[in-house]
């Protein structure tokens, strides 16, 4: 009879590893087709197993077909002879896992905030207090557009804080602007060019180009991007940032603005994205008019999300479309389910309901407000007083730095990292290469440690006017 070991299984199941034995004797032919397999009954008491764990061993061997039944008379080997079985494979290396980032002693260019700035006591309690009081409709699909509630809760807080009249049909909610970079894509079409700033936001293009889209790029000048180049390379869609722009920090004068939205409106199927990823934080002043708040043709589609006011990992970001495709959206896209939990969506919606949104961006103003004119005054009693030219707009998490050196970019950089610093340079940005870009670089203080600023700017003098 057949007789199989039941000692040094670990954890394995008594029926998984008696499943085995089996599986393996039928695969190499020891158990031959036909070949009767003996009764559960004497098979477990020749084992020295409970009847319950052959049953479940022959059980799993029939659901995958290396044996049948008969009735009354038993189980039977399968003829599995014309199945290939792949040959054992030589063990592979072990993989490598992914390379640690780097430890910078200061990175100005991270966008993430520091973990004690996070709400953490107030979000956990309205997350309990969501699921308390939502439990029927957490566990129902929420439209693609997102849930009601949150749509209603953006739409409130869009029309407080940024002056802007948008119904919750026109909000649509999704995992990261990235995603809905691809939304606006499938909604519109690949049919058309889409003209980007330059210098702009990379991934802004790949994301477009991976989605089929022609991108072409405008150069900026004093007033945001040129109009001239726009009309130059025929594009159909715009996608800018006027109210701060990335990288140069630069705000779209109103001017420029109808300027565009003319633009928009002098031919049918033009369209603008307004990405206003850093509004909230404008320091000085009232925060600058949306272009959608203006737009009286219906050519604005806004974007934004909660990855500067929260945190980048909740990956919640939301826009806003013109009302004339609200229609064409629901009827291309509708069949869609939205990227964004139902835990998420509702635990938001009611964190800018009760008001804690709005504390949090006052706590947040504040603090970053302080961080920066910390910053800057450090800067300018430091030795490169003088030696560097502070390029800034009172707004967003970060400005531009230029150096008063004959040292290129490559030199500078490796510069910095001797000396435990990570910084972009502006030249980075560009599609095309620009002149004036060199020895500028984008000083990104959202996860900087104000304590460590001082010697942050001390190791950033050594770097730059050191002789060596």
């Amino acid at each position: 009879m057949i007789t199989y070991s039941f000692e040094n299984i670990r954890s394995e199941f008594l029926y998984e590893h008696l499943y085995r034995c089996l599986r393996e004797d039928i695969q190499c032919g020891k158990l031959r087709p036909g070949e009767r397999l003996p009764s559960k009954r004497t098979f477990a008491t020749h084992l020295g197993i409970s009847t319950i764990t052959v049953e479940n061993a022959y059980s799993q061997l029939l659901t995958e077909g290396y044996i049948y039944s008969r009735p009354k008379r038993g189980y039977y080997v399968a003829d599995i002879t014309s199945c290939i079985f792949p040959r054992p494979r030589s063990v592979p290396k072990p993989v490598q896992g992914e390379e640690s980032p780097p430890v910078w002693f200061a990175d100005f260019t991270s966008n993430q905030i520091q973990t004690d700035m996070f709400p953490f006591a107030t979000w956990t309690r309205v997350l309990r207090e969501t699921l308390a009081d939502e439990q029927s409709r957490l566990m129902k699909p929420v439209p693609a557009r997102g849930c009601l509630t949150l749509r209603q809760a953006v739409s409130g807080h869009l029309q407080r804080f940024r002056g802007m009249y948008a119904s919750p049909s026109q909000i649509v909610i999704g995992a990261g602007t990235e995603y809905l970079y691809s939304l606006i894509v499938r909604l519109l079409g690949t049919r058309h060019i889409i003209c980007l700033e330059d210098p702009g936001y990379a991934k802004v293009r790949r994301i477009y180009e991976s989605n089929g889209m022609t991108c072409r790029y405008a150069p900026l000048d004093d007033g945001g991007i040129s109009m001239d180049a726009l009309r130059q390379l025929h594009a159909s869609i715009a996608h800018i940032s006027p109210s701060h722009h990335f990288p140069t920090g630069r705000v779209m004068p109103i001017a420029r603005r109808y300027e565009l939205l003319g633009w928009a409106n002098e031919t049918e199927g033009r369209y603008i994205i307004e990405d206003d990823y850093d509004s909230e934080f404008r320091f000085t002043g009232k925060p600058v008019p949306t272009l959608f708040s203006i737009d009286a043709g219906g050519k604005v589609i806004y974007m934004n999300t909660f990855s500067k006011t929260l945190t980048p990992t909740i990956r919640i970001s939301y826009m806003v479309l013109p009302p004339e495709l609200v229609q064409p959206f629901q009827e291309s896209l509708g069949f869609l389910s939205c990227t964004v939990s139902n835990f998420e969506q509702y635990t938001l919606a009611r964190f800018i309901n009760d008001g804690y949104f709005e504390k949090h961006l006052n706590r947040m103003r504040t603090y970053y407000r302080k961080k920066r004119d910390l910053l800057i005054h450090t800067l300018k009693k430091s030795a490169l007083a003088g030696k560097a030219d502070i390029i800034e707009q009172c707004a967003g998490l970060h400005f531009l730095l230029r150096f008063h050196t004959s040292l290129d970019d490559i030199c500078l950089k490796e510069r910095f990292q001797k000396q435990g610093l990570h910084l972009a340079a502006l030249s980075g940005y560009y599609h095309e290469p620009h002149p004036d870009a060199s020895h500028t670089y984008l000083i990104n203080y959202s996860s900087l440690e104000s304590k460590k600023i001082p010697e942050a700017i001390e190791r950033l003098c050594q770097a730059v006017l050191s002789e060596s």
